[in-house]
């Protein structure tokens, strides 16, 4: 009964986004539930050993992604609590994945839809909330924050300063690490996901959305860019511009998944990890949802044509970060991308004989099968991929009019 009473109360955090002032949203304060999450998420406690949060890889002033410029411009993945251990991904982000659905397939479309991970294996079946699902992932993931069991991060919340509003929040007894640790684990998932729904986590506060709203015009290369992010680039297609599901602005994902025929990151670390956790060694590549479905039971008639494929992600904050120039920030499920203009001349140019990057023409795909053919040769100049990349960059939240 609890997983479904908080399902609901969650949907409803994220509704009221929409478009208001971006004063008004400056001015918004956290709910108790909010606040809960947000000390949970930014608690370098609950890791084995002590010292990675959630906030770790998932930082704020980027967007809630990837915070470590060197890092993402070196490997693009990040360490874990113990700090000789590797994932095999860059960073998702964590902001604008509120209304993201329960994965499901939609017939009509011939596609996968739903779910969080790059691969969609939090795919909110369980608890009926894929954010919930997501955040309680990294605790028990021996490569990411390491705790032994649910028990373990039970506890620590339960010692944590913020034990005493948890349970205010929850109701008393809700910190249970003997008799319901379970019950109390789903509690702190929904926690974080509470703060991830949050107007903090969630702002609209960019350029397009002061747009959007009338306050600011678009000037003459941003307003090209979003003519072609809608038109001849196809963009849109899958980085939706309708509003989102909850009735608020653009998240410009459409939920959906893509094998982009994105090249292998010959610096990503999980290459070296042991065969605990990475049996293939240099030879893995990355299934994506594939994998998930064939883990979820799935016929290979089903999982094969999803193979390679991961989720679109919102391109909110694609380009935020801290300050200007210097910071690199990581493209693409496994970071191989280190601009947005890189990023972009890829979309425009991976089918295009000797066509590549400072020289070097583009790596053949990871997984060639199921590559979209919706990119690759969009026939772009350079000034045009230069201000599709200058609206993509009004997307950034924390804009003052």
């Amino acid at each position: 009964m609890l997983k479904k009473r908080f399902a609901v109360s969650v949907s409803v955090l994220a509704l009221g986004i929409g478009l208001v002032p971006l004063q008004l949203r400056a001015q918004r304060s956290l709910t108790r539930m909010e606040q809960v999450g947000k000390a949970i998420f930014n608690d370098h406690s609950l890791s084995n050993p002590e010292g990675q949060a959630c906030s770790s890889c998932h930082g704020k002033q980027v967007g809630f992604t990837g915070p470590n410029s060197r890092i993402n411009r070196e490997t693009a993945v990040y360490p874990g609590a113990v700090a000789s251990r590797f994932g095999n991904r860059k960073p998702p982000a964590a902001a604008y994945a509120g209304d993201v659905p329960v994965l499901d397939y939609n017939p009509a479309l011939s596609e996968w839809t739903g779910g969080l991970f790059w691969d969609g294996r939090a795919t909110g079946w369980t608890l009926g909330d894929p954010l919930a699902e997501q955040a309680l992932g990294p605790f028990l993931n021996p490569l990411e924050q390491n705790n032994p069991d649910a028990a373990s991060v039970c506890q620590a919340v339960e010692t944590a300063p913020y034990s005493a509003l948890f349970e205010t929040v929850w109701g008393p007894g809700a910190i249970d690490c003997v008799g319901d640790v379970q019950g109390t684990y789903e509690r702190i998932g929904f926690s974080i996901s509470a703060y991830e729904h949050s107007a903090e986590v969630n702002p609209y506060s960019s350029r397009y959305d002061a747009y959007l709203l009338g306050e600011v015009s678009l000037n003459a290369a941003e307003t090209q860019g979003l003519q072609l992010f809608e038109g001849v680039a196809g963009c849109a297609s899958c980085h939706s511009v309708t509003a989102a599901p909850s009735g608020g602005a653009p998240l410009f994902t459409d939920f959906s998944y893509a094998n982009l025929g994105l090249p292998k990151n010959e610096n990503n670390p999980f290459y070296t990890m042991p065969e605990e956790w990475n049996p293939d060694g240099a030879k893995w590549v990355d299934p994506g949802l594939g994998n998930t479905l064939r883990n979820l039971g799935y016929g290979v008639d089903v999982y094969e044509t999803e193979w390679g494929k991961h989720r679109v992600p919102t391109l909110r904050n694609v380009d935020r970060r801290p300050g200007r120039g210097a910071f690199v920030k990581a493209f693409g499920h496994n970071g191989y991308f280190k601009s947005l203009a890189q990023l972009v001349h890829f979309y425009n140019t991976r089918d295009v004989p000797g066509a590549g990057w400072m020289g070097v023409p583009w790596p053949a795909a990871e997984i060639p099968q199921n590559v979209s053919n919706e990119i690759g040769d969009l026939g772009l100049t350079l000034q045009e991929e230069a201000a599709l990349v200058a609206f993509l960059q009004t997307l950034s939240d924390g804009y003052t009019p």
